[in-house]
């Protein structure tokens, strides 16, 4: 069973009677439907409807754990006190350090954007593995799990440019949250054009950050790079003529194929029309 210490994570415990209430008027996710024994990705977002922070939540007792990248750990703690007030809530620190494992029994909670291509990967605070980022890397580029700092920047992507719509860290049903008019607007319009698509190559993919481009014109960034395989934000409008038109797609100068994950569901539009229809 591959367990693997995360020691750039932490943790924010958010406690008391009003907790739920809290949360659920503030970030992306519906933890009103959160189980017990499930982790689930979220958000809280600007007022513009781009992700301020990213974080994966659980429940714990009658609060939550919200576990985030350590940089970002500090700033959050201090934009929920600032949307605190006067509500009955408690805020600190839980520690440092997360273990995920997969194919095999492991307490913790299940990791919800696993459970979508049917990956059991549970999440576990402390060190309980090796330090073995890449088995954990590749596995979550194989299977199209974008990650913020090494995917995406805050503040520059939307919900939707990282599948949060697909991934069970955004919800439309539930009432008014910070960003929530925005992302609404852009279900219903239909209006996403980026997207998180894996990148394989025959040949060893260059650095993130590279970028990804259709006869000379930009299609996206690669993000997330192990070996010959990686992770990109595109423009899958572009990304779909180019593939119609059987242009090359190139990152750097390396030939590329992309994918849009199949847990999604979602095709490569292969025309502009097709994009905005």
């Amino acid at each position: 069973m591959p367990a693997v210490f995360l020691k750039n994570r932490s943790l924010v415990r958010v406690g008391g009677s009003e907790a739920q209430s809290f949360l659920q008027n503030l970030i992306t996710t519906d933890i009103a439907t959160l189980p017990t024994e499930e982790a689930r990705p979220g958000a809280l977002l600007t007022p513009q409807g781009k992700i301020l922070f990213d974080f994966m939540i659980w429940r714990d007792g009658d609060g939550f754990v919200l576990e985030t990248d350590d940089h970002q750990r500090d700033a959050l703690l201090k934009r929920l006190t600032m949307y605190k007030l006067r509500a009955a809530v408690d805020l600190s620190t839980a520690g440092e350090g997360v273990t995920v494992s997969w194919e095999g029994e492991s307490k913790g909670p299940v990791d919800g954007r696993f459970a979508k291509v049917g990956l059991s990967l549970v999440r576990q605070p402390g060190q309980h593995g090796i330090d073995d980022l890449d088995a954990y890397h590749a596995m979550r580029i194989a299977n199209g799990i974008a990650e913020s700092g090494q995917d995406y920047a805050l503040q520059d992507a939307f919900p939707h440019d990282v599948l949060m719509d697909f991934n069970g860290g955004l919800s439309f049903k539930k009432g008014c949250y910070v960003g929530q008019e925005v992302v609404s607007r852009m279900q219903h319009r239909g209006t996403a054009r980026r997207r998180v698509v894996t990148v394989k190559a025959e040949a060893t993919l260059p650095p993130s950050g590279t970028e990804i481009t259709a006869a000379g014109k930009p299609v996206g960034t690669l993000g997330s790079v192990v070996g010959n395989g990686g992770l990109a934000i595109v423009r899958i409008d572009r990304a779909g003529e180019a593939m119609a038109a059987e242009t090359p797609l190139l990152a750097g100068d390396i030939p590329v194929t992309l994918e849009l994950p199949a847990w999604t569901g979602l095709t490569f539009p292969s025309t502009a029309d097709e994009a905005s229809a």
